[in-house]
Order: C-alpha cells, then structure tokens, then sequence
C-alpha cells in the first residue's frame, strides 16, 4: 500500500518544494486566463499578493494538508489501477475541483479578513471552471513529486 499524499509530500524539504511548485502552478493558471473573467481573477490575485510579502505562498503553505488530503481518493485510486500518481485528476477533475474548493470555503468562512471574503465570494461563482481547468497542471504536480507505489 502506498503512502498518504500527505505523508509523502508534508514533512520538512519536500514540502517545501511542492508548496513552492503549487505556487507556481496558481501563478501560471492565472496568468493564463483571460476576458474579463481572467482580469478580475488577476486583479484580485494582484491584490493578495500585495497583502504582504509572501502572502500567497503562506496561504497555499496553510492549506496544503487540507488540499492533500483532497487528492487522496484519486491519487489512491490512480496507484491501484497502475496509473501515475495523478493518473486520475485530469479524469475526475470536478469531483477533485468540489473537495478543493471545499477546502477554500471553509477557511474563507473562517477568516477574519473581510475584504478576503468579500473578494473570494465574487470570484466564488467560477471557481469550478477555474479549477478543473487546472486539472493537467495539478496532475503533473503530483506526478512530479509523489511516489507511484
């Protein structure tokens, strides 16, 4: 039986490393997007990461566990039927998009930064568009960094 995803890429260095590649990941999904949709997305992105210096990777730092844990069942799933490790994000992306905005939602609620909330509710509505179209990008993340058996 493989290891957890969290028990693979959580502790010390490579967590590090694979925060900082989900890091970039978000970075390269945004810059992506386009329309007026992909303008507010940027803008809001552009805001948070005026926050404070190393906001955004504090944030995904925050909620990787949560979001490992919300790859799970696919990536389980992928080991059994010999697929890579992210074998079957790509095939089950909006089920993996629901668990990780799942994630988000709950923290958003719990955050005591208004302007977060207020911002995330209006970008809120797309959002699972937004990530199931990340799905090739997240699968190479994990294909890059965790353990096929």
């Amino acid at each position: 039986m493989a290891e957890t995803l969290r028990a693979q890429l959580s502790a010390g260095d490579k967590r590090a490393q694979v925060v900082n590649d989900a890091v970039s990941v978000l970075e390269a999904e945004i810059q992506d997007k386009g329309g007026l949709g992909g303008l507010a997305i940027k803008g809001a992105f552009a805001v948070l990461k005026g926050t404070r210096p190393g906001f955004v990777r504090h944030v995904v730092d925050k909620l990787f566990d949560d979001f490992l844990d919300a790859f799970e069942a696919p990536y389980a799933d992928a080991i059994a039927q010999g697929l890579p490790p992210g074998g079957l994000v790509v095939a089950r992306k909006a089920e993996v998009a629901s668990r990780l905005l799942r994630v988000a939602d709950e923290r958003v609620r719990q955050a005591d930064n208004l302007a977060l909330q207020k911002t995330y509710d209006k970008l809120r509505p797309a959002a699972q568009k937004h990530v199931e179209e990340a799905a090739p990008r997240l699968a190479a993340l994990i294909d890059g960094h965790a353990s096929a058996h």
